[in-house]
């Protein structure tokens, strides 16, 4: 199944998953691709977690799960209330991948520094935006670290991103693509895309790691 058919299978599958996985209160939605940290451990171990080939197989994922496997299982919900719009102010440096250290620490692994799985990417590329809950958006912010950052041995701050895509407005749909050019960029990069949703003050923040092949 391509990735589009996936996460277009995940919105009907979404009363399964917010039934079966502990903790999930309410669908909201992640990127799928390329996935966000929490959303790819999810897709690629969330029904063998325990596994210990893990932990060598794909390490930054093992420590995720250690850390709060609920980390995981809400993978749709990584967001921030009533930041108003100042995503820089409300986030640290360092901490851009848990959304500042949003639900109580839940997801503070994700800010882990470190060889996470990254998807091969051409530098014209599209994001998938899941939203499971058909939120819409009032906007949607993409950036991409800038050539130079290596995302294995350095965290994440503001000073290494670029935006590189501003899409406004978007009505309630299950996937949204956003088309994004990443230049002349190559290898390893972090792509950081903030959605705005339309129904409440509420900002959704996601990470995904990329290589791109040219």
């Amino acid at each position: 199944m391509s990735t589009r058919s996936r996460a277009a299978a995940l919105v009907s599958a979404a009363a399964l998953v917010l039934t079966g996985a502990a903790g999930v209160a309410s669908a909201h939605g992640s990127a799928v691709d390329p996935p966000s940290r929490n959303y790819g451990c999810w897709d690629r171990w969330g029904d063998d977690f325990q596994n210990p080939a893990m932990a060598t197989e794909d390490p930054m994922c093992w420590q995720a799960w250690q850390h709060d496997t609920n980390a995981m299982w809400n993978w749709n919900g990584l967001y921030r209330e009533n930041v108003k719009g100042n995503h820089q102010g409300a986030i640290p440096d360092g901490q851009l991948c848990s959304a500042g250290r949003t639900g109580d620490g839940r997801y503070n692994s994700l800010d882990a520094v470190g060889d996470w799985k990254a998807a091969n990417k051409p530098n014209n590329f599209s994001v998938n935006i899941l939203d499971q809950a058909l939120h819409g958006a009032d906007y949607y912010k993409v950036y991409i670290t800038k050539q130079g950052y290596n995302p294995i041995t350095q965290p994440l701050g503001w000073g290494n991103l670029e935006l590189v895509k501003e899409v406004g407005k978007t009505p309630p749909t299950s996937n949204t693509l956003i088309s994004v050019n990443a230049g002349s960029r190559t290898g390893r990069h972090i792509v950081y895309t903030i959605w705005q949703a339309s129904h409440s003050d509420q900002s959704y923040y996601f990470c995904s790691d990329v290589n791109f092949t040219g």
